[in-house]
């Protein structure tokens, strides 16, 4: 199995989370030394480039002799950055139902942060949530919260929980009051709450900005299906996975209509989080995770 291009089916029969996210930032890190990001600085280790002014007491002159560039010893207990990862577990994560698609994509990319956080000293939370929080960890960087983390994540790819709506804009309302420090939250969902009370999303999403936090927003999609409408031109039964509700249609007689309503939502939101000098990334699963890790790097260095 290719650990860039994961087939996401094949994820949940590994079942060794920790080690695939490892595998996948190792060669995405590779591979950015043989694209066109050369050069970009993946600073991960217990050093930092040494900064004019800065006490040189901590300068590694091992290091200095063979690189000849000055880098100051970072220790354990200092954290850069504080990131709380926020992915919805609602019912409309698990589809494609074959293979869980968006939820397997969503785990794969959020254990892949988790390890990053970890190697850059980084301080890093999970909080999984329907129409309300389900599970949030301490923000720690330690190996055994970030272990537990990995479960906890491999947990969601076990068995899908009929019937779970969610509710975005109740959730990040709740996150903006809970978080008191400056923070990173990242966000892994389909942004499928009501989408007639988008404006309750916008609120939220301004909620945690007006908080001073920086905001990912990767936006989980299945987008042949879930913006194109790439269905054949026959029958089919859909059912929304949130509610149960059933309707019988031909792709045809609604694709058009069908992809002006989703396109002008994704297009609304788009432009809200440019207003709100949020980073709106769109996470299609079939795209692979490169987009999800680079994201993040230029956001984490921007922040430094």
């Amino acid at each position: 199995m290719s650990v860039r291009q994961l087939d996401l089916a094949k994820v949940r029969e590994f079942g060794n989370l920790e080690f695939l996210a490892k595998q996948l930032v190792e060669g995405f890190i590779t591979g950015l030394h043989k694209s066109p990001f050369h050069g970009f600085s993946v600073e991960f280790a217990e050093h930092q480039l040494y900064n004019t002014g800065e006490s040189t007491r901590n300068i590694d002159w091992k290091v200095f002799a063979k690189t000849d560039r000055l880098y100051v010893k970072r220790y354990e207990e200092e954290t850069n950055l504080r990131c709380h990862i926020l992915l919805d577990t609602s019912s409309s994560m698990y589809y494609p139902e074959d293979n869980f698609g968006k939820m397997t994509f969503s785990v794969m990319a959020a254990a892949s942060l988790t390890y990053l956080l970890q190697r850059q000293k980084d301080a890093v939370s999970l909080c999984t949530f329907t129409e309300q929080i389900e599970v949030q960890t301490a923000v720690k960087s330690t190996p055994s919260h970030v272990h537990k983390i990995m479960l906890e994540l491999e947990q969601q790819l076990q068995t899908k929980r009929p019937l779970m709506k969610t509710s975005v804009a109740d959730v990040l309302h709740q996150i903006a009051e809970k978080i008191h420090k400056r923070s990173l939250v990242v966000i892994f969902s389909d942004m499928f709450d009501n989408i007639e009370e988008a404006e309750r999303i916008f609120s939220a999403l301004q909620h945690l900005r007006h908080n001073l936090h920086e905001v990912l927003l990767f936006h989980v999609t299945d987008r042949e299906t879930e913006e194109n409408f790439a269905f054949e031109n026959r029958p089919y039964e859909f059912i929304d996975l949130e509610t149960g509700e059933k309707i019988k249609v031909q792709p045809d007689q609604v694709r058009e209509s069908y992809q002006q309503f989703v396109g002008d939502f994704y297009q609304k939101l788009k432009l809200k989080c440019g207003q709100y000098k949020i980073d709106f990334i769109e996470a299609d699963i079939a795209k692979g995770f490169d987009p999800v890790l680079l994201a993040y790097l230029v956001k984490h260095s921007k922040m430094r």
